[in-house]
């Protein structure tokens, strides 16, 4: 099957089934996909706690508007942006960029300048709102992983972000939640990927110019 046909084949499932979960090999391959998805500068401005523990999760469940999805998908990712994205944060970007592309750093000092303007430049309230939508572009590589080895991806708002917050003790990590993804396999009775998947036509959805 070609990627078109696995995103048709997906669906934001409901309803998991609960007795069914990842294998070691698929949940590693999740992560690379998350690893390598693109982000502003490359900066990877986020976390993503990896949640499979049930006694966090049902507290999780509480903080989400008690969606099922939540405790019974094989995992929860939630994504969350960093809240201090300052100038050493950059620099030690710059020095992993030295490091594993083995360039004198002297030689990265444009790119370096670039980075610091673009951080120096924003409020924290402005980066924090700009790492979340790197989260979400993360958040959508992971969906498209899914759907590529046929793992069900079911990507979620409803939430009380300040809960999850305290919840997950991100806050004391410098974290604050961006959106989750409850992921696993969908169970029988799910409704919703039995549905025919609808979406705008591309002559409604696209402008060319």
């Amino acid at each position: 099957m070609s990627l078109i046909e696995k995103l048709q084949w997906r669906a934001a499932v409901k309803q998991f089934d609960k007795n069914k979960k990842l294998s070691d090999t698929q949940l590693d391959s999740l992560l690379s996909a998350i690893q390598l998805a693109p982000t502003s500068l490359g900066l990877q401005s986020f976390k993503v706690i990896v949640v499979q523990d049930a006694e966090t999760r049902q507290k999780l469940r509480a903080a989400g508007y008690n969606q099922a999805q939540i405790t019974d998908a094989s995992v929860l990712f939630v994504f969350a942006s960093l809240t201090k994205l300052d100038e050493d944060f950059g620099k030690k970007f710059i020095d992993l960029v030295a490091s594993q592309r083995s360039i004198d750093r002297v030689n990265l000092e444009g790119y370096e300048q670039m980075v610091l303007g673009t951080l120096s430049s924003r409020t924290d309230e402005q980066k924090v709102a700009w790492s979340h939508k790197q989260a979400y572009i993360a958040l959508g590589v992971l969906v498209a992983e899914a759907a590529e080895i046929g793992v069900d991806a079911a990507p979620m708002e409803g939430f009380d972000a300040a809960q999850f917050d305290e919840i997950l003790g991100l806050t004391e990590k410098g974290l604050t939640t961006s959106v989750i993804a409850a992921v696993g396999f969908r169970a029988d009775e799910d409704q919703y990927s039995k549905m025919i998947k609808v979406r705008r036509p591309k002559s409604e959805l696209f402008l060319h110019v």
